[in-house]
């Protein structure tokens, strides 16, 4: 069945930096695409960033233009998320998503089961 692992998540003082991977299988991840959600404390779930199946497209939340970057390796069935430049605000539970065909308009089907970043003096 569908699995998506996430780590790399963490207390982080503003301004510094995380990357969260999220470790796919059970599908054939090179023909799906990818993205990253969020839900902060208290908030609604948001998108952050979506990739494409190729990883040649990526689009973005504004909130997080310039200091976020999605990544994916095909070859080892995984999509990261670079965060830098981070700020309290993006304190929230991150969650890798699998979206329904090989393009970031799809919907998604399957969530991980999240991992918490902190960011906090």
């Amino acid at each position: 069945q569908v699995q998506l692992v996430e780590s790399g998540g963490g207390l982080v003082q503003p301004g510094g930096s995380l990357r969260l991977s999220c470790a796919a299988s059970g599908f054939t991840f090179s023909a799906y695409a990818m993205s990253w959600y969020r839900q902060p404390p208290g908030k609604e779930r948001e998108l952050v960033a979506v990739i494409t199946n190729t990883g040649t497209m990526a689009n973005y939340a504004d909130s997080v233009k310039g200091r976020f970057t999605i990544s994916r390796d095909n070859a080892k069935n995984t999509v990261s998320l670079q965060m830098n430049s981070l700020k309290p605000e993006d304190t929230a539970i991150y969650y890798c998503t699998k979206r329904g065909g090989s393009s970031y308009y799809q919907r998604v089907d399957y969530w991980g089961q999240g991992t918490q970043v902190t960011i906090s003096s």
